[in-house]
């Protein structure tokens, strides 16, 4: 069954208010935002005061984890200092969640790459989630949206290792040794989405941004420029379709921009994390592109 994305061209933060009322999204209790917190010298991420207005709307808390490698959030007192630098606590509480141990373990038996997922233990805290993404490519992952923030996004540092290493490591000092051939990664990611989204139990809501796409991700300190003119604001309550909605988005676009955008995602294979996720069945390759 086709899953509802519903899409429209203007961006702004009253919009993606807007597009988030249209889920009728069941969010209850103590939502967790989850967001990028943006690596120092990245100009492309997408700052405090775009997201205000849906956070505050949805009673959210700010949440991130920490790295799996070097830079200005791989360490708790760091990335609590630049959250704070990039003016996430001006105007939220924060929560990183796996500012201290030990991590929440969620078993993923039928997991393709991996058995299990390492998240910060502060996320049993939550009772919904509302998943914000900014929609670009990505170095690894070949883009980055809805299905790496559930990943990537929420897995603690160890959990992050043991995405990248296919279940081999949960230590970042030995990951990079360790890192697992391109599909398997890109299926941990997969399988790590899964938990999460299982975890929420159907209170978890989806809003992708395509706006500064660069080939590169908000996690890079050196990040390319944007290739593409801004797109539009995607809402779903499914992880998949909204995904594969971007993607479909930029493949139709004539931009000029558009080729380096695309070998960027389909020379890491991007598109293997959607196809895993959608045969792990939490969600649909199909979907109804709403505009508004």
């Amino acid at each position: 069954m086709a899953s509802k994305v519903y899409f429209t061209k203007k961006i702004t933060p009253e919009k993606v208010v807007e597009m988030f009322d249209k889920l009728g999204a069941n969010l209850t209790g103590k939502v967790a935002a989850k967001v990028h917190s943006g690596e120092e010298g990245n100009q492309n991420y997408l700052h405090p005061e775009f997201w205000r207005p849906i956070v505050e709307h949805v009673g959210g808390t700010i949440v991130e984890c920490n790295t799996a490698y070097g830079g200005e959030r791989n360490t708790t007192e760091k990335h609590l200092h630049l959250l704070d630098n990039h003016g996430w606590t001006k105007y939220f509480d924060v929560d990183l969640l796996d500012a201290e141990g030990p991590d929440l373990r969620v078993e993923i038996p039928d997991g393709k790459a991996i058995k299990y997922n390492l998240l910060g233990k502060n996320t049993e805290n939550y009772d919904s989630m509302i998943v914000l993404s900014h929609f670009k490519g990505h170095p690894m992952g070949g883009y980055g949206g809805a299905l790496k923030q559930l990943s990537i996004g929420c897995a603690s540092s160890a959990g992050k290792s043991v995405i990248h290493s296919a279940g081999v490591t949960e230590d970042q000092n030995i990951l990079w040794e360790n890192t697992a051939p391109q599909d398997k990664f890109l299926e941990a990611m997969a399988d790590a989405a899964k938990s999460v989204v299982e975890l929420f139990k159907g209170r978890i809501a989806y809003i992708n941004i395509m706006c500064n796409m660069s080939v590169d991700c908000d996690c890079c300190a050196v990040a390319e420029d944007p290739c593409m003119k801004d797109i539009g604001i995607l809402a779903s309550l499914d992880p998949i379709a909204i995904d594969q909605a971007c993607v479909d988005l930029v493949r139709k676009s004539n931009d000029p921009g558009r080729d380096h955008l695309l070998e960027r995602i389909e020379s890491r294979h991007g598109e293997h994390t959607i196809e895993a996720a959608a045969a792990l069945g939490f969600g649909s390759r199909e979907y109804e592109l709403i505009e508004l």
